[in-house]
């Protein structure tokens, strides 16, 4: 459709690989286990965003994206919740991903250096989302598949929100440093995706499973 070109487009340009085929293949043979990792995805980055509205207050605009995202998370943390009920599928504990926590070791501890890296990881986090969503679409069923179109729809801007965020705290001589983070987080970022994986995440690696 064409309409999800043109929403692709930007991730897949900001993206500095593709997931793996072998990662979808396992994906669609663990649909549960990753409806499961999925809704606490969702929960998280509600959470995420709830904390650094709090920590944060005195940037208006940023409360202000942030309060948008968090109602739009916890959406569809309920609608992925909903899926699963109707499935039969009652909840379970999931461990995280390496995925993360992979990236989250590279933030700085200063400010505003440690927000601004906060939201450039954010964005990767929302742009490996939604490329997801995606390259899940065309294989699983078609009540999961319409799912997912519908949160690329959704979600594909949260990304670029996250980076324009991160681009208004600091100055304009200060822009060149914030795409130095940006290609720093990107190779960091497509290292997780593309290096093997112990288990099988909506955000891991190329999976080695039994």
């Amino acid at each position: 459709m064409s309409f999800q070109v043109d929403l692709l487009k930007p991730i897949y340009d900001f993206l500095a690989c593709r997931t793996p085929q072998a990662w979808v293949d396992a994906a669609c043979q663990n649909i549960p286990l990753l409806l499961q990792d999925h809704a606490n995805c969702e929960k998280k980055a509600a959470g995420t965003a709830m904390n650094l509205m709090f920590r944060y207050g005195a940037h208006t605009e940023l409360q202000v994206k942030l309060a948008q995202l968090v109602r739009e998370e916890m959406l569809h943390y309920e609608q992925v919740i909903e899926i699963m009920r109707q499935r039969g599928q009652v909840w379970e504990a999931v461990s995280a991903s390496r995925y993360a926590l992979g990236l989250r070791k590279h933030i700085r501890t200063h400010e505003p250096a440690a927000l601004v890296d906060v939201l450039i990881v954010g964005a990767f986090v929302e742009a490996r989302s939604c490329e997801r969503f995606a390259a899940l679409a065309p294989y699983v069923d078609e009540e999961l598949a319409k799912f997912y179109r519908y949160l690329l729809k959704s979600e594909s801007r949260h990304f670029e929100d996250y980076l324009t965020l991160a681009r208004t705290l600091v100055a304009d001589s200060e822009r060149i440093s914030i795409d130095e983070r940006i290609a720093l987080f990107r190779d960091v970022e497509r290292e997780l995706i593309e290096s093997t994986d112990n288990e099988i995440r909506f955000h891991s690696g190329v999976p080695l499973l039994n």
